[in-house]
């Protein structure tokens, strides 16, 4: 513990965001990173405390407090406070493959866990972390990682979201030979095509994969594994040159709202909306698939969740004349019951900065019926609904929409191609049935881990689920292991 009275004498002081006018005309990222000495005082904050909530449990069950990777936050804080940058950034990577993107895009469960949090005043676990992964990288300290040994055996990773990268990572640092396989141009799943620019820039995705590739790991772009596309690999004939597959993808079936008038036009789930902007800033064309824009427009987001958020960053670049996003969940309180939820994630309304760029939120809201002209979606109907989302008689409202944003979350992943073809049994939810214990699917030889076996989550949990298959890997082919947990 750095300062015994930092949390007594140093209030909480956070990363600023550049001012609305100013970001929504790019997408660049937007946060405005501390101070050395800043963030060394806010590591001074920590308590050290004798039960660490920030740690986590959840790795053990989901849902409990704290970081489900693990992460030793009271030590790194403190090795932030002394000033020991190099110690710090081994210390964080001991647990987190990728912190630069936890210190980006994660909720920061820890912080809601913390126990300064008891007043709203938790340390700025997120900012510290992020502080310390992007000096690192700015130092020169993330080398290639190389196995003095390989060990002749080989491994496919079906998907290049932080899970796969997680797993292919740890795997290749083991001494295996590792192949990752991706269908897109590109690595990074979600991070790369569903988070925009302006949350997380795509260089930081590209060194490390610069790192990984230097240690050995090898990237097949454009294989779709499983399905009947041109160019589609078999994955059963892919068991006869690896000695194991690692299932990775994510939870890419979209919720849809089946009403009337869903065919019109201008109706689109936000995963067709989110990767084609990803794309035109990263210069990658946009496939065949008709371009989907906002400008000119007013844009409604059905679903109240980050996916709806980024669509709401995404629409005002574009130039959108409006943003509404509709929840039909009541709207929380804007304070939580400390003793009622602390040290858990607790329930409270929140504000993201892409709905504080200027979007109006509607809660306990359902969409009954989409109508239009010309086969062109004109208008929302919509009505309240009370606390057991029944229509509440006389509140019918209608809004104007020449866009329609569907982002109402994933329900599993795509069963078509890969897991069929495979034949691997799926669990009740429909994701791919593997345990948390040695990640294997009902087909010998092959593993699951991340969205595709947990069904949608956070990206902290893909990398500690895709570290976790790693070392289930590990052990299933050599009868031991050394990879951390």
């Amino acid at each position: 513990m750095g300062k015994i009275t930092g949390f007594l004498e140093i209030e909480r002081h956070d990363r600023k965001y550049a001012p609305v006018a100013e970001r929504v005309k790019s997408y660049n990222e937007f946060v405005v990173p501390l101070s050395e000495k800043e963030t060394r005082d806010q590591a001074a904050r920590c308590m050290n405390c004798g039960i660490p909530y920030c740690h986590g449990t959840g790795a053990v069950a989901p849902g409990t407090p704290g970081c489900p990777v693990n992460n030793q936050i009271p030590d790194f804080n403190d090795l932030v406070y002394q000033g020991n940058w190099e110690e710090a950034s081994r210390n964080l990577h001991s647990t987190n493959n990728f912190p630069e993107f936890t210190g980006r895009i994660c909720p920061a469960p820890c912080e809601a866990s913390c126990t300064l949090n008891i007043d709203d005043n938790p340390v700025t676990i997120k900012t510290i972390e992020c502080a310390i992964v992007d000096r690192a990288w700015d130092s020169g300290w993330l080398k290639p990682e190389i196995a003095t040994q390989k060990t002749g055996k080989k491994v496919a990773v079906i998907g290049s979201g932080p899970a796969g990268m997680a797993c292919a990572q740890q795997l290749a640092r083991a001494g295996h030979e590792v192949h990752l396989f991706e269908k897109y141009a590109k690595a990074g799943g979600l991070l790369r095509y569903g988070i925009p620019d302006f949350k997380m820039e795509k260089h930081v995705i590209d060194r490390r994969v610069t790192q990984m590739e230097g240690e050995g790991v090898i990237f097949h772009y454009g294989n779709a594994v499983g399905g009947t596309s041109q160019g589609a690999i078999d994955p059963r004939e892919m068991l006869n040159h690896y000695d194991v597959l690692a299932l990775t993808g994510g939870s890419e079936a979209p919720r849809d709202l089946l009403i009337p008038g869903r065919d019109l036009g201008g109706i689109h789930f936000a995963m067709d909306f989110l990767p084609q902007q990803n794309r035109r800033v990263s210069s990658e064309p946009l496939g065949k698939d008709a371009e989907i824009l906002a400008g000119g427009k007013h844009v409604v987001v059905i679903g109240g969740g980050d996916t709806g958020s980024d669509c709401i960053g995404t629409s005002f670049r574009q130039g959108a004349l409006s943003v509404t996003q509709l929840e039909i969940m009541a709207a929380p309180p804007e304070h939580e019951d400390k003793g009622l939820t602390w040290p858990n994630w607790p329930l409270k309304m929140r504000t993201s900065s892409s709905q504080a760029e200027g979007a109006r939120r509607e809660y306990a809201v359902l969409t009954q019926k989409f109508s239009g002209g010309d086969g062109q979606v004109g208008k929302l109907h919509c009505v309240q609904v009370d606390d057991k989302f029944k229509p509440i008689a006389g509140s019918e409202f209608e809004l104007e929409a020449q866009l329609v944003l569907l982002a109402m979350g994933f329900v599993h992943p795509v069963h078509e191609g890969l897991l069929k073809t495979l034949g691997v049994d799926l669990d009740q939810r429909g994701n791919v049935r593997a345990n948390m214990t040695d990640y294997q699917t009902s087909r010998p030889n092959v593993f699951s881990a991340g969205d595709m076996r947990r069904g949608q989550s956070l990206v902290v949990w893909a990398i500690r689920e895709g570290r976790l298959c790693a070392r289930a890997i590990d052990q299933h082919l050599m009868g031991t292991t050394n990879l951390p947990r």
